[in-house]
């Protein structure tokens, strides 16, 4: 498997590592969850791509307010009420479990002492909902930018400045992980190590032992 390089070779080792949360350290599919409340795949396929879609989704990441957006869409699609309704309370059915093997990589780095931190794209009720299901983990990381709580989200050069004096570190002084291709591009345009994370974690645990975090 080949090993995504964005910045190598660095000239200035990694002092601190920043992880992206959905699909780098867990699996995330909206349709998850309609597909549990929805039997007929045609309708199905209608709702996600005209009532819950990614876009609007992502308007709730970036700080708009849940009860607002929900009873707005509410009212520009009658007949949808229970279905948004479980949008906003069962949104943890939308994660069905860890991306294999990053979680180890985190756990690894922590036992080396190597500072960890997270920015993600998440909205705040439902961020705080998950994070508490995984304490024991996501204690592991010293801080964690969200966008719901900001109400800024990636690609905005703003989270990753705000990230910096949070963080306490040089952008070019930590290496930042997401799947995301306009992230990593916003990321590194600021002067950040990157690591686009197409690879898996096996490509991740490449990248980080030839920067020296891991043995």
């Amino acid at each position: 498997m080949s090993v995504v390089h964005e910045s190598m070779p660095t000239v200035r080792p990694v002092e601190a590592v920043v992880f992206d949360v959905g699909w780098v350290l867990v699996q995330w599919d909206m349709r998850l969850l309609f597909a549990k409340l929805i039997d007929d795949p045609v309708k199905l396929d209608w709702f996600m791509a005209n009532v819950v879609t990614e876009a609007w989704h992502v308007e709730h990441d970036a700080g708009r307010d849940l009860d607002e957006m929900v009873a707005a869409r509410k009212a520009e699609f009658p007949g949808h009420d229970d279905l948004l309704d479980a949008y906003a309370t069962r949104f943890g059915e939308t994660i069905p479990g860890d991306v294999p093997g990053t979680s180890d990589i985190v756990r690894e780095l922590a036992a080396r002492g190597v500072p960890l931190f997270a920015i993600t794209n998440f909205a705040s009720t439902f961020w705080h909902d998950f994070r508490a299901t995984r304490p024991e983990f996501f204690d592991l990381f010293g801080d964690i930018v969200v966008s719901g709580d900001e109400k800024l989200a990636k690609p905005d050069p703003r989270i990753f400045d705000l990230a910096t004096r949070r963080f306490g570190y040089a952008p070019e002084a930590m290496l930042f992980i997401d799947d995301n291709s306009a992230n990593i591009a916003s990321a590194r345009a600021l002067g950040w190590q990157v690591h686009h994370f197409v690879g898996g974690a096996e490509a991740l645990r490449a990248d980080v032992r030839a920067r020296g975090l891991l043995a």
